[in-house]
């Protein structure tokens, strides 16, 4: 007998994604209701919700293991969908699901645990002849330690947290006098983060490309690859956009790169969805950086361009079930952007954003695709990631991928709270984005040249253009000012020549 309950170990679109899938294979699914958002959006798609709102601890449920199981139990889940963040990649969770007889769809706490630990990692898939940069052999014991081996790497080098990922536990040190303060807040930032204040270090590579790979593992030791996503759009190592494929690629790079990606996974006898990422420098040399053992934010755009569903490949290999395609079988056609839409004020530096959405509108096509998590009237508070929503765009090349890109992102309309919206719509008019021709420092480097106007600029920019629009387009007599609220302001900066 095949899964029938899979409870949801999360919230917000990810929640929703996966409560539709699993709608689609005849699985019920249980939701659990939180105390910070009662009225979520996603309590409404789940076919059972399990109120634990009134719960007191210190932990929040999605991250108390002891919790969640309880939880399966009452709610006679049998399986477990832990989704990205929370405890996706926590070995002792899967572990626990596996000593109650739940099933966790994911891969085994022996893979998370070895993939999870980046210095375990970086041993494995050095052992297994994948191309590393440079750096310590295990865990790093203090600053004078590192300060000697950074000697002997040559400056610049990044301290990297050991449990780490999303960028947490990471500092960039150029100089020996800058290490000791940079050890110490990497390390405090990691045992804060994932209470574990481990780090290692290793040669930092200057302005490189950040390119992942797809890949899915079956328990009968099938493993294949499903191309490769761009994700060097980011700032902070925070990824804000990504796109599969990668045009910095050629065939032979892409092959060799997927082959040395189903090799780590094949290292750890993977099974499940995961993604093995890689540093691509301008020499056109990659080097391992690690393996997410979990589904992706951006998965969005794989499913984009393959026309496979990875969460119910989650879920029917979980299930026992073999692969149904072989490697021959995936075909990449056309191309996928995603723009992660966050409750983020651009001009304070991507600071999030708290308050009430008042009105929310998105585009609607076939090229065109929304994940979200909330709708108008939905607050965005501090407990949770600041991601609104997630919008995909598909074209049959990149050219026009990055076309409807901007026509969509023109289209979404959102106020009430600070949006990124303003960065992606001048990003996606970039000489250099649309080149091609970024690296994963492009934001950072180069975010001055995003000018951003102060409201008071916004607000007489956007009065100028809705005189020249209405001027346009309607007579003195017949004037629809209700029209003007579906356009945003940055929109109509457009028309006047800001963008």
């Amino acid at each position: 007998m095949g899964i029938r309950k899979i409870l949801i170990a999360n919230r917000g679109e990810i929640a929703i994604r996966i409560t539709r899938t699993a709608k689609k294979m005849g699985i019920k699914t249980v939701a659990i209701k939180n105390a910070l958002e009662p009225s979520a959006l996603y309590l409404g798609e789940a076919d059972e919700v399990f109120d634990n709102s009134s719960h007191t601890s210190l932990v929040p449920v999605f991250l108390d293991v002891e919790r969640i199981i309880e939880i399966a139990k009452e709610t006679g889940a049998d399986a477990i969908h832990p989704g990205y963040g929370y405890l996706s990649e926590n070995a002792y969770f899967a572990q626990k699901c596996l000593d109650n007889s739940i099933i966790f769809i994911g891969p085994s706490a022996d893979a998370i645990h070895k993939m999870g630990n980046k210095t375990i990692a970086r041993r494995i898939a050095r052992q297994n002849g994948i191309p590393m940069v440079v750096g310590s052999e295990g865990n790093i014991s203090d600053a004078e330690e590192a300060v000697v081996l950074a000697n002997q790497i040559g400056y610049p080098v990044i301290i990297k947290a050991a449990s780490g990922g999303g960028g947490r536990g990471m500092r960039i040190v150029r100089r020996p006098e800058e290490m000791e303060k940079n050890f110490n807040l990497a390390s405090n930032e990691s045992k804060k983060a994932f209470n574990d204040p481990s780090v290692f270090i290793e040669k930092f590579i200057e302005n490189p490309k950040h390119i992942e790979f797809q890949i899915l593992g079956d328990t009968k030791g099938n493993i294949i690859h499903l191309g490769e996503r761009e994700c060097s759009i980011q700032r902070k190592n925070q990824k804000l956009l990504e796109e599969a494929p990668s045009s910095a690629l050629d065939e032979d790079l892409r092959q060799e790169m997927a082959e040395a990606a189903i090799k780590v996974a094949n290292a750890v006898n993977y099974y499940s969805s995961g993604t093995v990422e890689f540093l691509l420098d301008s020499d056109r040399k990659f080097y391992f950086m690690e393996m997410n053992t979990r589904i992706q934010v951006e998965h969005t755009v794989t499913e984009m361009v393959t026309g496979i569903d990875l969460i119910e490949q989650q879920i029917l290999i979980a299930n026992g079930e073999k692969i149904p395609f072989s490697q021959d079988d995936i075909k990449i056609k056309g191309w996928a952007i995603e723009c992660r839409i966050n409750a983020e004020d651009v001009q304070a530096g991507f600071v999030p954003c708290t308050g009430r959405i008042e009105s929310l509108t998105y585009p609607v096509a076939p090229h065109i695709r929304v994940d979200t998590g909330v709708v108008a009237g939905s607050v965005i508070n501090t407990g949770f990631d600041s991601m609104i929503s997630k919008l995909i765009v598909y074209g049959n090349n990149r050219e026009e991928a990055t076309a409807n890109c901007r026509e969509a992102l023109d289209q979404v309309w959102i106020t009430g709270i600070k949006t990124t919206l303003p960065f992606f719509r001048m990003l996606l008019r970039s000489e250099k984005f649309l080149s091609g021709n970024f690296t994963n420092s492009y934001v950072e480097r180069e975010i001055e040249r995003f000018y951003f106007h102060s409201d008071e600029e916004e607000t007489l920019a956007a009065w100028l253009a809705t005189k020249l629009f209405i001027d346009e387009n309607f007579n003195d007599d017949a004037i629809d000012f209700d029209r003007g609220k579906e356009l945003s302001p940055w929109l109509l900066n457009r028309r006047i020549g800001q963008f």
